[in-house]
C-alpha cells in the first residue's frame, strides 16, 4: 500500500472525491482515507506519480508520505 499526505481534506465529500478520482484511474483500487492524519492509503496498480496526479486534479496538495 502506498501512503500519501494530502492537505485540504476536511469532510466526507473530500473522501468521496479522492476515492472516486483514484478509482477512475484504477477501478480495482482500494482507497483508505484518514482525515485526522491527512493520509490516503492506496492499494493499486497505479504508480505513485499517477495517484498524485489524480488527487491533484481534484484540487488537493499531495505528496508521498
Amino acid at each position: 500500500m502506498q501512503v500519501f499526505n494530502v492537505e485540504g481534506m476536511s469532510c466526507g465529500h473530500c473522501v468521496k472525491a479522492i476515492t472516486a478520482a483514484v478509482q477512475a484511474g484504477d477501478p480495482a483500487a482500494s482507497v483508505r482515507v484518514d482525515l485526522a492524519a491527512k493520509e490516503v492509503g492506496v492499494e493499486s496498480s497505479l504508480t505513485a506519480d499517477q495517484v498524485i496526479a489524480l488527487i491533484r486534479d481534484e484540487g488537493y496538495s499531495v505528496k508521498l508520505a
